[in-house]
């Protein structure tokens, strides 16, 4: 059979008008649903990567199914009256596309109206219909199609309220979704959209589902390959998901907003301009030693109430726990997720994990000792804190730096810590003619992997890949 005629007999089986939907809470289990998911995983066939659907044979099936699609948005659209402005203008982006011969498509004007951080109540739902790339998923701007539900209990919205506002960051959880999603991709970030202007963002997603289920399967199965002693907390925290949950809510909340926060370069994300892969590292090092430190903060503030006789309140109970579970979840997802995952081709997170470890292991708080994993627990929060107090000084010198001697002197961070491949220009000491040169020079001179796994993590890497290959695609209901 063609494709054509594939489409075409796809087109017939999907296109109808569903009844309306009225309640969110089961919006998957919907017909309504099921035809607009249908249709996009259809349309996105006949789709190529900029998005749009050149052949002209397609565009009679493609229309039929642009109208399956809007017809699922009008009948879900009584069931999220939150994002009915939304909806409606999605409805209208779809049929510009099609009138327009699916051109690129510019759903600008849905993106803008799209406002989720405005609805930060825990378990409200969105429904979210968009042309897109996929980070860790898709690079191709096909249409997907996704269910969340917003996680965001008390004392979260508490700590958002406090010291640690972020009116940008939405926390989610995944219902159903399309083929783009399927993936390693765990974030909803509104730069992905195909539009036709980069406007100022108002908000970010991560599921957090899909975080802590990928957490529990790996640290579990890690804990078990290393014959670590986990912690009583943190053995409970892998078999409750909804625990992990709000732990990984609690982290990315903190992680989110440092981005933008400290004694920084101009560029604080340092993803506008081509550098060294790993300042990236240390941005989401960062970040992370960020987390981990206030997190140690606010337990030890809160510790310190209780010892004195204060009673907490609930909200301040639960901050209590999930801060000393956040210290976990930094630790060991740094170590025995990021450490290992992805390929070895300027990886930026795994240069993060893999330093985490040898800085905690250099410090002695870490041990790999009769083939068995162990931490002294008194003695890891300020070795960590330490880590991150490092990476803060090195910001803090490098708006009195040129740029290319703030990256040398972020690598004389790393390999202090790291060892280099052994066939490293930037181990050995770059040329003269590199010195002297464009930044260019610099940034090429590094190797896909400039520090390669160590042999604790070449073996970790081998016994885990089946299980961290499992987690693509996971779902916080996947066990």
């Amino acid at each position: 059979m063609s494709l054509l005629s594939a489409n075409s007999s796809a087109v017939q089986a999907i296109v109808g008008e569903p009844e309306v939907v009225e309640d969110a809470s089961t919006a998957e289990q919907s017909a309504a649903w099921a035809q607009l998911k249908d249709a996009a995983i259809a349309i996105r066939e006949m789709q190529i990567k900029d998005g749009s659907i050149p052949d002209a044979a397609h565009h009679a099936a493609a229309r039929d199914l642009v109208g399956a699609i809007t017809a699922g948005i009008r009948a879900l659209a009584p069931a999220f009256p939150h994002d009915a402005e939304y909806l409606a203008t999605s409805v209208v982006d779809f049929d510009r596309w099609a009138s327009e011969d699916f051109g690129v498509p510019d759903f600008l004007d849905s993106l803008m109206a799209f406002q989720p951080q405005q609805n930060r109540v825990d378990g409200i739902r969105h429904l979210v219909v968009f042309p897109m790339y996929t980070q860790n998923g898709s690079s191709d701007r096909l249409v997907e199609a996704l269910i969340v539900e917003t996680i965001w209990p008390e004392f979260i919205a508490a700590l958002e309220a406090g010291d640690y506002g972020n009116k940008l960051f939405v926390s989610l959880r995944l219902v159903d979704f399309t083929p783009g999603y399927d993936t390693n991709s765990a974030v909803l970030f509104p730069e992905t959209v195909a539009m036709r202007e980069i406007p100022t963002f108002t908000w970010g997603a991560i599921f957090q589902d899909r975080e802590a289920a990928r957490y529990r399967r790996v640290v579990r199965a890690a804990a078990e390959i290393t014959n670590l002693d986990l912690p009583e907390r943190a053995a409970a925290m892998l078999d409750d998901q909804q625990v992990a949950e709000k732990t990984f809510v609690m982290w990315d909340i903190i992680h989110d907003r440092t981005h933008m926060r400290g004694d920084l370069p101009f560029d604080p994300f340092m993803i506008k301009q081509r550098m060294p892969f790993f300042l990236y590292s240390l941005e989401e090092m960062r970040c992370d030693m960020t987390a981990f430190r206030e997190s140690v903060k606010i337990e030890r503030a809160l510790a310190a109430r209780i010892e004195a006789g204060e009673e907490l309140t609930a909200t301040e109970q639960e901050m209590h726990d999930y801060a000393h579970l956040v210290q976990y979840a930094v630790i060991f997802d740094r170590i025995f997720r990021f450490a290992i995952t992805g390929t070895r081709t300027r990886n930026y997170d795994a240069v993060g994990g893999q330093l985490l470890f040898a800085w905690l292991h250099q410090r002695g708080v870490l041990h790999w000792t009769d083939t068995a994993l162990a931490f002294d627990w008194e003695n890891v929060p300020d070795a960590v804190v330490a880590l991150g107090d490092a990476i803060d000084d090195l910001y803090w010198h490098s708006i009195d730096r040129p740029k290319v001697a703030h990256w040398l002197a972020a690598y004389e961070l790393v390999r202090g810590t790291l060892t280099p491949h052994p066939a490293s220009q930037w181990a050995r000491g770059l040329s003269d003619e590199i010195l002297a040169g464009a930044p260019k020079g610099y940034t090429d001179a590094v190797m896909d992997d400039e520090f390669p796994l160590s042999m604790f993590f070449e073996t970790l890497d081998k016994k885990m890949k089946p299980v961290i290959e499992s987690t693509v695609g996971i779902r916080g209901t996947d066990d």
